[in-house]
């Protein structure tokens, strides 16, 4: 946990299930992880499709018009217009599940299938005595620089560890826990099986119209600043 930008320190701990072989093989394959690190990179590959499981984005106790996006009523209706007018006939002397009704709005388990991985990128790490952290690089752009972008993610931070870098949205807020797991259906679409070829990374300021894509880039386009050269000369 002290590699993350969290605030908290107890790690976070989950219950897998182990498959394949008999028993004993099982426990043996248990204690031979035990106080031992796995790398993503020898859990998933590039170009393979996986499946994301967590917990989506909350919103509290929503009426039916934001939770089930049913249509507003007249502007002169009684006792109210974000209502659904009537939640069913005389008989069946019951409420329809059917009938959209308030409650609760997200914070609800959900898995999203089909993520294809587009990287397995590696950590700021050392390397024969460098700093090695040019993981955002492509065989068409060479230029030094980090996944994290000018200014970190926003509401994350920097990312310095080893990361995925998967098609579409996750699901949840920010630095929510995920659960990645490996596809259950065997693929034959093109789209699943289409090798993934990058040519470039943007890495600018998602905080604002971004326009640089390293430090080293924008100190030579602004050229030295006042409060630099204070601190030189102080």
């Amino acid at each position: 946990m002290k590699l993350l930008p969290l605030r908290q320190k107890k790690a976070h701990m989950m219950e897998i299930q182990v498959n394949g072989g008999d028993v004993s093989a099982k426990v043996d394959y248990a204690r031979s992880l035990l106080e031992k690190q796995v790398p993503v990179a020898n859990v998933f590959a590039q170009d393979e499709m996986i499946d994301v499981i967590g917990v989506n984005k909350g919103h509290g106790e929503k009426g039916v018009t934001s939770r089930w996006h049913t249509k507003k009523l007249p502007r002169k209706t009684h006792k109210g217009l974000r209502k659904v007018a009537c939640i069913g006939a005389w008989h069946p002397a019951r409420v329809a599940y059917s009938v959209a009704r308030s409650g609760q709005k997200g914070y609800h388990h959900r898995t999203e299938i089909n993520k294809k991985i587009y990287r397995v990128g590696a950590g700021i790490h050392k390397e024969g005595g460098k700093l090695v952290k040019n993981n955002a690089s492509t065989e068409t752009d060479m230029t030094d620089k980090a996944i994290t972008p000018m200014g970190g993610f926003p509401h994350y931070g920097e990312v310095k560890n080893d990361f995925l870098m998967i098609n579409g949205c996750c699901i949840g807020t920010k630095k929510r826990v995920l659960t990645l797991r490996k596809s259950l259906i065997t693929h034959t679409k093109r789209k699943a099986l289409k090798k993934a070829n990058f040519k470039w990374i943007d890495t600018s300021s998602k905080f604002g119209h971004g326009c640089f894509q390293t430090p080293k880039e924008k100190r030579v386009f602004m050229g030295p600043l006042a409060a630099s050269s204070y601190h030189a000369v102080w």
